[in-house]
């Protein structure tokens, strides 16, 4: 009974998005009042603690609110000074294929941005610019969001499995494991088996591409880029896993995606497995309603600059995210010390809102490169206050959907603060799972990752949700602790296809706020054999009785 309570807000949510069609901006709201009904009078918690935890959540939201910002500021400054028309120019002249433009710039350059900042950074980046390519906004948001999920567990230079790392090394206290050995067996376990489900993910990116925005309605366009889909699979994963077994959590996915990229963009550029007939979109007076923008976005200036002059900014953007996110740089710890601190949130001590304002991705480097280059690009004064205007506009839907759904997280996450001693909303909706399971557990596994992540919008918030409970589980049903661990990293990656948050993200850069339900719905699709394939693949190696690390 309380494990149905625990879950009516999620179910809440996805009945309004996913059956109704509700916007975020509604269901949401809802979805956090219902909570809010739930630790009333479920769990008990006082007036101050619900208020409390549920005004952290409306803080933390104001950090996503910040990098979408700065996402789309970045986009308005370069339609507004003709870089964009430029870099639109510059991509058919490697491809005017739609297929191989997704894959080159969602897949490769979306998995580099996510291997250096995470965090819903690569969609609101990627989205964005495949609409400047002449991409429908509600393409660019699906393919973005179905691509950001194979670096994700090695996102933001390992932050997911550091993460991971703080809540396990309480279950290693009796084992006599040490915590570097087991988080070198969970980033080669992790790595293993997600990259070779990541081989088949840009095929299935493409299927759904053409399966609902091309004239043929078919999958067979998508099968003509079959080989070079799969050419391009393998050019991220193969130094991603290589990367992963030798060094760690850090690289895998920022310079797996990197070398991936300048291996792709020279097939492309060569034709090598290249379809001979380009693919493209319907014209756009053809387009339904739902594939567009519901917001002005702008239009896109005259390609008036060098490319190098057009492209600068996204490279100035990729090596701030790369020295600024290495420690070996030395910047990390300066701009993670720049705080606004607001302690005691609600009059609940301890619990303290900290703004990292100069490390948060959305002011550097993305207003601040947005700012550097309204003066490179020598934008007139009327077109730099449009930049803003926009953008101003644009941002406020999002920040509706984002202060109920992260304080709905917070609220369900925090819930294990109540007289009774109950565990938190997220906890027993988790051990119900397991109860109900049994030793069909891995069926189960990589679902309570996904969840995490479909709640929280963050694979480290499932990670340091969930992790330490699926090793618990895992040791009580006898089964591998590294495999279980593994498929939680993983679906904790695969559930930001779906994730409400990240949805919201792209949704608002590129202009399709309303469309969230539609979104979730056709994401669901590749999520659900990403994770058939992890399942298979972890699930097999189970059933066989393989243990790579005994603990």
């Amino acid at each position: 009974m309380m494990a149905l309570l625990a879950f009516s807000p999620i179910f809440l949510t996805i009945v309004l998005m996913v059956v109704f069609n509700w916007p975020a901006t509604k269901a949401l709201p809802l979805a956090l009042l219902n909570a809010i009904l739930v630790a009333f009078f479920a769990w008990d918690m006082s007036t101050q603690n619900v208020f409390g935890y549920t005004l952290f959540g409306f803080l933390k939201a104001f950090d996503i609110l910040i990098i979408i910002f700065g996402a789309i500021l970045i986009l308005n400054t370069l339609k507004l000074s003709g870089a964009m028309a430029t870099i639109n120019n510059g991509f058919n002249g490697i491809s005017s294929d739609r297929r191989v433009q997704a894959i080159i710039i969602g897949f490769m350059f979306g998995g580099f941005i996510e291997g250096a900042a995470g965090f819903g950074t690569p969609a609101a980046l990627a989205g964005p610019l495949l609409v400047g390519l002449g991409f429908p906004p509600l393409a660019a948001a699906l393919v973005a969001l179905i691509f950001n999920s194979v670096p994700v567990p090695f996102g933001a230079v390992g932050t997911p499995i550091f993460g991971a790392m703080s809540t396990l090394e309480s279950n290693l206290a009796n084992t006599g494991v040490e915590g570097e050995a087991l988080m070198q067996a969970l980033t080669q376990w992790i790595a293993i088996p997600n990259a070779i489900a990541g081989i088949f993910i840009p095929l299935l990116g493409i299927i759904i591409l053409t399966r609902i925005f091309g004239k043929e309605k078919s999958f067979k366009p998508a099968l003509a880029v079959l080989p070079f889909a799969i050419f391009a699979g393998v050019s991220f994963m193969i130094p991603y896993v290589i990367i992963g077994i030798m060094f760690g959590p850090e690289l895998p996915s920022l310079v797996g995606a990197l070398i991936g990229l300048g291996v792709v963009v020279v097939a492309a550029k060569k034709g090598f497995l290249v379809p001979k007939t380009p693919w493209d979109f319907p014209e756009e007076s053809k387009w339904p309603a739902i594939w567009k923008s519901t917001s002005d976005t702008g239009n896109v200036g005259k390609a008036e600059m060098s490319l190098l002059k057009a492209w600068s900014p996204y490279v100035l953007i990729a090596i701030i995210l790369v020295v600024t996110r290495i420690p070996a740089f030395g910047l990390k710890e300066l701009l993670t010390a720049q705080q606004l601190t607001l302690p005691n949130v609600g009059g609940i001590e301890g619990l303290d809102y900290v703004l990292l304002w100069a490390y948060l991705p959305g002011t550097i480097p993305f207003i601040l490169v947005a700012l550097i280059t309204q003066w490179y690009h020598k934008m007139p004064v009327k077109e730099i206050k449009q930049s803003w205007t926009l953008t101003f506009g644009q941002i406020k839907g999002a920040a509706i959907a984002l202060f109920a759904g992260v304080g709905l997280v917070q609220l369900m996450l925090n819930s294990n603060n109540n007289p009774h001693e109950m565990v938190s909303m997220l906890t027993i909706m988790a051990e119900s799972a397991a109860g109900f399971s049994g030793v069909a557990y891995p069926l189960f596994a990589t679902l309570i990752g996904m969840l995490g992540s479909f709640m929280s919008g963050s694979a480290t918030v499932s990670n340091i949700l969930f992790m330490s409970f699926q090793f618990e589980t895992a040791t009580i049903l006898g089964l591998p602790q590294i495999l279980i661990l593994s498929m939680q990293g993983i679906g904790a990656g695969i559930g930001n296809m779906v994730c409400v948050n990240n949805i919201v993200a792209v949704a608002a850069t590129v202009g399709c706020l309303g469309a969230e339900g539609y979104i979730i719905r056709a994401n669901a699709v590749p999520a659900f054999f990403y994770y058939l394939i992890i399942t298979l693949i972890v699930g097999g190696m189970i059933i066989v009785g393989f243990n790579p690390f005994p603990i």
